[in-house]
């Protein structure tokens, strides 16, 4: 006979994992799992596999359930059953209707009741009656006797001991949002869940052994089983593998073409070996359906990066999914795709976050719903949160669980209960706790996914996999990822802008152009990249300083290095020493010499973990490639990457390394190889950075028009109205005559966008701008007001933000006239027959101080417009030095006045935090400071504002920066209107 599991993705319900689930099976006799799970199939594809490792028959099925009451159990009798289970849940999900009652037809499902709740004599041929423990002394007053084949013993195991049980109750408090004292028993599972061996239950049912014989009858024909090894993507894309192989061949020798022109035989023979690759693991439809998506979204104007290890391919070159030429970078195929690989590949397709729902949704009609999902992620309990929430049942006050979550080594937490938090918080970990959604992933796949998984309805309106990208990997699905990057927006709007503007057209994908371009070149050198897509903050412009960074194969590995992995084993810094000194230093090994000269001996990209694994430790590929993955949290078998790690080191031995010389290259791979970019990823990067800063250098007031409205990069907006300003802008307020929704550029003037200004209602300004499209220009607040009827204090927020000063007329004696004109009453929207003359108001002379605009700007805009930070300080000292003079101060004790614009947080060797912070000076230029521990204590900062500082300039690799020793935010002249 066998049992039946809830395991924990029943969500804050069961407390068995996957895992254990065999085992406990097969201890308590079992020769059958059933797993049935709460509205979900999440757990079925890894129950499954573990069940058929451990010699257990797997049967699946869904436990059906409206908020706390249990409707009905499905059971799948075979896989066509399982769709019908995930079919039905389907259907509840995305049309977001209740699960019916009673159950559907099935035609391969057992549908099994609980006990009691429907009468036997109205049941379909598959449904039946289940009987629990607690329900064994009910048999004999209920029609049993009558129907004894429709009764069959189902009594599902939710925990596997006492602790389980406690830990149940917990969850079941957490999902409820109640006190734990508060749980009522239809919300919690009755003792009777708990594990049972399979001696136990006969014993309890021994006095109905028909009971016993129509379970094992019914079950016995219960089972299900998947292909793990064959590919699930949709298998063609024109009808026919032989016509996809023709077709791909078309378009590869079409790009060729275009890429390389008419006689590049290296490129020819390249494609050619690729092709065969390709054609022989059976990929052409995964590239064909990419190409089709590209060629969507290239007809549709969209800009987009082709990036991850797909641009290791000269065929996704060529077919213009990437814009990477592997050939350049010598990167190889086989990093991508290669007999031996033992998980799928992915293209990484990167979009604006305007546009990329427009192509996901060209990719769910062209595909089908039925064969199409976004791919699916699961949040788990970890951390603070999860002592939160613990808390939070139990009752503790707001300061205790604060306590608690914030300063865990607080003495004052050492009692009790706070003990049996902590504890319950580390069963609880890595428990799944909330559906969600992978970043960008999709799949397209030959069967219905439901075949496979019930889908979810999140806020997109796609349907979702109710599991992971590791099912997914294990399944052979290969997944698109389809992502949204705003640094293509940045792109996308500023060729857009210059061409609305001086009608030139950008060919954007120039990039072997703009990679020789000498003003580009010192652009790049000079570090001028604020806005530009991945270059842009402090701690990577001090890196294209530090490496004098003015050619490709430099940024693609800046790109690189800059990631935490490198920084944080202290191989960065060595990486620049060696840059500057490359005849400084020593190899480690004669192996590190071979394979990395070409970055100074140092693992810059994850090809570099590959080929320092395979050559240094003589791993082969297959598990160097599981190596690099399990570092970066993509595979999941523990056992399989410690037998790795063993291999490696005993291979080490093997070889005669000496001890110190294996451990610092594993060191150096173990820092490294979890944050690092495939060769080819940074190489996209790169491709994206060029595109931005040669829009930058040629076009830099369009270029930082096209960054604020996407509203991404590093920093917030008021730094990019700064930089605008560096590059020859002027910065209008916004204007009710002159400016847009988003920011309007008028030949070098930029008129900021109404959805700039806080507090200001989207539908006034969608209003405004309709009104004046209708009927022009606003004559004044007059007409403005007769016009649009903006609430009081609307209108307020407009005038306060110099939003009407096209008027002539002061702040405040708009405010007068707005007042007098509306009254207390708000006038009516109404077709205006005959104008009313304009009334004049006869007011006092009205004092206005500039200062009281600035601070209104603060307030409404974000910062001040009208004037600089520096403007209203209450001193006039900028300074010692500014920003451009730091270089020629080496060395010395300087003073130094700075706007705050970012701050990074470091936390040393000794776990003390230090920072670094940028600033720039009164005439905008960025400059860098370092605050050690002790400074950082005796000066922290004191939010946005001007800063003076006094330090001691240095210089590493010719990167200056101020090293501070004391710091002060600088008082500002107080607002007049309050002083």
């Amino acid at each position: 006979m066998h049992l039946t599991f809830n395991s924990y993705y029943s969500l804050r319900y069961g407390t068995i994992s996957i895992g254990q689930i065999p085992g406990l099976a097969l201890e308590a006799g079992a020769e059958a799992a059933l797993l049935t799970d709460i509205n979900n199939t999440s757990g079925t594809i890894d129950f499954v596999k573990a069940c058929k490792k451990s010699g257990l028959r797997p049967m699946a099925g869904v436990e059906f359930r409206e908020g706390n009451r249990l409707l009905y159990t499905g059971i799948a009798e075979n896989n066509r059953g399982f769709k019908e289970l995930n079919d039905l849940l389907t259907r509840s999900n995305l049309q977001g209707t209740p699960l019916p009652w009673p159950a559907p037809p099935f035609r391969d499902v057992l549908v099994v009741y609980p006990f009691g709740s429907r009468q036997v004599a109205e049941m379909a041929e598959n449904e039946f009656t289940g009987v629990s423990i607690s329900d064994a002394n009910k048999l004999p007053l209920s029609d049993y006797r009558k129907y004894p084949d429709r009764y069959l013993i189902h009594n599902p195991v939710s925990f596997a001991d006492e602790k389980g049980y406690e830990l149940h109750r917990y969850l079941r408090a957490i999902d409820n949002n109640l006190l734990l004292s508060r749980l009522t028993p239809e919300m919690v599972a009755g003792s009777n869940h708990m594990m049972i061996s399979h001696d136990e239950l006969r014993r309890i049912f021994s006095d109905y052994p028909g009971l016993i014989r129509n379970t094992e009858r019914l079950t016995g024909r219960c089972s299900i089983d998947f292909d793990y090894h064959t590919i699930k993507n949709k298998k063609t894309f024109t009808g026919s593998m032989y016509d996809d192989r023709l077709l791909l061949e078309k378009l590869a020798a079409e790009g060729l073409e275009y890429r390389y022109g008419k006689n590049n035989r290296e490129a020819a023979a390249r494609v050619r070996h690729e092709l065969d690759i390709i054609d022989r693991l059976g990929f052409g439809a995964y590239f064909l359906i990419t190409w089709d998506i590209i060629r969507y979204s290239m007809s549709r104007g969209f800009y987009h990066v082709g990036r991850g290890s797909g641009a290791n391919s000269i065929v996704a070159y060529c077919l213009r999914i990437t814009d990477v030429d592997p050939i350049e970078l010598n990167l190889y195929f086989e990093r991508f795709l290669n007999p031996r690989r033992s998980s799928p590949p992915d293209f990484d397709i990167d979009y604006s976050w305007k546009e990329r729902d427009d192509v996901l949704d060209y990719i769910f009609k062209r595909y089908g719903r039925e064969h199409t999902a976004l791919l699916g992620a699961t949040s788990t309990f970890k951390g603070k949160s999860t002592l939160r929430e613990l808390g939070k049942v139990m009752g503790l006050p707001k300061a205790e669980l604060d306590r608690l979550v914030d300063d865990p080594n607080n003495p004052l937490n050492q009692d009790g209960i706070t003990r049996h938090i902590a504890e319950l918080g580390t069963r609880m970990t890595d428990f799944p706790n909330i559906r969600s959604i992978h970043a960008g992933g999709v799949l397209i796949s030959e069967e219905p996914i439901t075949c496979y998984t019930a889908l979810d309805l999140p806020p997109k309106s796609m349907p979702v996999t109710q599991w992971d990208m590791y099912v997914a990997e294990d399944l052979r699905f290969e997944k698109l990822d389809i992502l949204s990057q705003r640094g293509i927006g940045h792109i996308r709007d500023c060729v857009d802008i210059i061409r609305a503007s001086s009608g030139i057209s950008i060919d954007i994908h120039q990039v072997e152009k703009f990679k020789q371009d000498e003003r580009v070149k010192t652009q790049l050198r000079n570090a001028e990249t604020n806005g530009c897509f991945y270059i842009e903050s402090p701690a990577m412009r001090g890196l294209l300083k530090k490496l004098r960074c003015d050619n490709y194969l430099s940024l693609v590995a800046a790109s690189s290095i800059i990631r935490p992995g490198v920084a944080r084993s202290g191989m960065m810094r060595e990486y620049i020493r060696r840059f500057h000194d490359p005849g400084g230093f020593e190899y480690i090994h004669p192996v590190m010499k071979e394979q990395l000269s070409e970055t100074y001996g140092v693992m810059v990209y994850q090809e570099d973990v590959l080929k320092i694994c395979h050559h240094f430790a003589g791993l082969d590929l297959a598990d160097a490639d599981v190596l690099r993955r399990a570092m970066s949290g993509k595979y999941r078998s523990r056992v399989e990457f410690q037998k790795i790690i063993d291999k490696f080191f005993s291979n080490c031995r093997e070889k005669g390394y000496p001890d110190a010389i294996t451990n610092e290259v594993w060191r150096q791979i173990e820092s490294f190889a979890g944050y690092s970019f495939s060769k080819a990823h940074s190489a996209s990067f790169a491709v994206e950075s060029y595109q931005s800063l040669f829009l930058k250098t040629y076009f830099p007031v369009e270029f930082m028009v096209a960054v604020i409205n996407n509203f991404g990069g590093f920093y917030q907006s008021w730094v990019y109205f700064n930089e605008a300003r560096r590059c020859g802008a002027t910065i209008e307020l916004p204007c009710i005559n002159n400016s847009d929704y988003l920011n309007a550029l008028n030949g070098k003037s930029i008129y900021m966008g109404f959805v700039h200004i806080s507090g200001l209602e989207s539908n006034v300004a969608e209003n405004l701008l309709a009104e004046r499209g209708r009927n022009g220009p606003y004559a004044g607040l007059h007409d403005f007001i007769e016009r649009v009827h903006p609430a009081m204090e609307q209108l307020i927020i407009l005038i306060r933000t110099g939003a009407l000063r096209f008027t002539g007329l002061g702040k405040q004696q708009l405010l007068w006239e707005a007042h007098m004109l509306t009254g207390k009453k708000q006038p009516e929207p109404a077709a205006v027959l005959f104008r009313q003359p304009v009334r004049h108001f006869s007011l006092p002379a009205l004092v206005h101080n500039p200062l009281e605009d600035a601070y209104d700007e603060i307030e409404l805009l974000d910062f001040p417009v009208s004037m600089t930070y520096f403007d209203m300080l209450q001193t006039s000292f900028r300074g010692e030095i500014n920003a451009g003079q730091l270089a020629e101060n080496t060395g010395k004790i300087v003073r130094m006045a700075g706007v705050l614009v970012t701050i990074k947080y470091v936390r040393t060797i000794k776990s003390e935090i230090m920072h670094f912070a940028t600033f720039f000076d009164a005439e905008g230029e960025f400059f860098d400071s370092v605050h050690f521990p002790d400074i950082a204590r005796a000066y922290p900062f004191r939010g946005r504002g001007v800063y003076l500082l006094l330090g001691k300039v240095v210089e590493e690799f010719g990167f200056p920066s101020l090293e501070v020793s004391k710091m002060a935010k600088l008082p500002m002249k107080s607002d007049p209107r309050y002083t």
